[in-house]
């Protein structure tokens, strides 16, 4: 398990390498200063080449369109052969993708139990 953390309360991003999933478990605001960490954090979580990606954004207060389009690159440019599985059950976050379409492109879960159970 690895950490990074941006300023105080601002971002916290954990991953959990567990057997054929890597799971990336962010809490805090998206923005576009945390973005960058982000986007660290999924290059480290696939370089393993894990089967399943699961994204946990369950602890996230506020996601920014910086955040969102990291969260299309991550879905568009998945490497062959890794499933992304994201879970999103707040609003701050839910909210955002409903605006502006993206719950039909991301494949979004209500709950981590549910994205690990997905096939």
């Amino acid at each position: 398990m690895s950490e990074t953390t941006g300023p105080p309360g601002t971002l916290s991003i954990e991953r959990d390498d567990r057997p054929s999933i890597a799971v990336v478990t962010v809490r805090g605001e998206i923005d576009l200063a945390t973005t960058p960490a982000l986007k660290a954090a999924f290059g480290e979580a696939l370089a393993g080449k894990p089967p399943i990606l699961v994204v946990d954004l369950s602890g996230v207060g506020f996601l920014a369109s910086a955040g969102l389009t990291q969260l299309v690159i991550l879905a568009r440019d998945m490497p062959e052969g890794t499933a992304l599985r994201i879970v999103a059950s707040g609003r701050a976050v839910l909210r955002p993708v409903q605006l502006t379409g993206l719950e039909h492109s991301l494949p979004l879960y209500p709950t981590m139990e549910a994205a690990l159970a997905a096939e």
